[in-house]
């Protein structure tokens, strides 16, 4: 993946080489289409392609009916628990590629719950996440989440986000998938008894629904965090709440251009985002589907005229918003400042 061209080779090294934390990516989503199609290959399931470099070209982000065609696709080929641990580990992998020392990811859980008994998939995903602390040295937290489009899930997900939590599995609940016709409200009282139960609570709003999704996930459901929430721009009192309340915005600029939310001639509105006041991190969301990494993502923003310094913050922001207790976070800092002071520019 080449950087933008506006962006010094020294800026783009430096963002390469920092520490970095991430608090909205998909584990499904950010699973190559090679590991797809190796597992498509060991459970004879047909995809749309008759050879890897095909799939690779399916795979490729062309419009959003058309990703939600590769991600079903993507999704049939996950057939047993050890493709679920696979995909974990190698998730690991890729973060460890970035210099991504902390991640909070998601699974989406609507579905895991369709497919497997609880304990072979928690007995999976608890393999998955030893092995690639073992092999890479990073850190990854789950927060499992309820497919929106499929609200009859919502009880069946959290008894088994809270099995997995009192595995050490899980630390949150969230809510993803189809915004539309599917809004935050259908799931007050589930979120209601995740957080009862000690579950951190984080919502996709505002992607593309607008500023109502965004309401709806702050009032009802009280999310921690919003996911993408970029529609907030759209109504100066929610925009005022946000800053008020500083409710971090986990903000994806490629998703946001490839799902046609934010038009590929025009900067992202991270910037008035910013300048209104508004807590931002910067995130990836669904990477490999939509041909990112967060160190894209830096590279993205940098090219629209963002500092350093900017970025830096937004890296901050990231850390400061994940759910790790203020010991875990004050030692990671630690050994950010030290990496500052030593690439000092």
């Amino acid at each position: 993946m080449q950087h933008p061209a506006t962006v010094s080779s020294v800026l783009a090294a430096r963002l390469q080489a920092m520490p970095k934390a991430e608090i909205h990516v998909h584990i499904e989503g950010a699973t190559d289409a090679e590991t797809f199609y190796q597992l498509a290959q060991r459970h004879r399931v047909d995809l749309p392609a008759n050879s890897l470099g095909e799939w690779k070209e399916y795979f490729e982000f062309r419009s959003f009916p058309h990703f939600i065609q590769v991600y079903t696709a993507a999704a049939r080929c996950l057939q047993t628990p050890d493709d679920y641990k696979l995909i974990i580990e190698r998730f690991f992998q890729r973060q460890s590629e970035q210099n991504i020392v902390y991640t909070e990811a998601s699974l989406s859980a609507s579905f895991l719950t369709q497919k497997f008994e609880d304990e072979a998939i928690l007995d999976a995903i608890a393999a998955g996440l030893e092995a690639g602390r073992a092999k890479y040295g990073v850190r990854v937290n789950l927060i499992p989440d309820i497919a929106r489009e499929i609200p009859d899930s919502q009880t069946r997900v959290l008894e088994f986000v809270l099995k997995g939590k009192e595995r050490g599995l899980f630390i949150g609940l969230g809510v993803g998938g189809l915004e539309v016709g599917y809004p935050p409200e259908l799931f007050t009282e589930t979120f209601a008894q995740a957080r009862q139960q000690g579950l951190r609570v984080v919502a996709h709003a505002g992607e593309v629904v607008g500023t109502r999704s965004i309401w709806g996930a702050v009032n009802s459901l009280q999310a921690e965090r919003i996911g993408h929430g970029i529609r907030c721009l759209d109504d100066p009192q929610l925009v005022e709440v946000l800053r008020q309340r500083q409710i971090p915005l986990e903000v994806s600029p490629q998703s946001n251009y490839c799902l046609g939310v934010v038009g590929r001639e025009q900067p992202h509105p991270i910037r008035q985002m910013v300048d209104a006041g508004l807590y931002c991190t910067v995130n990836s969301d669904d990477p490999a589907m939509f041909s990112t990494s967060l160190n894209n993502e830096y590279l993205t923003l940098a090219s629209q005229g963002f500092s350093w310094e900017e970025l830096w913050q937004f890296n901050l922001n990231t850390l400061a918003a994940t759910f790790l207790s203020a010991t875990e976070k004050a030692k990671y800092d630690a050994q950010w400042q030290a990496f500052l002071i030593s690439t000092a520019m």
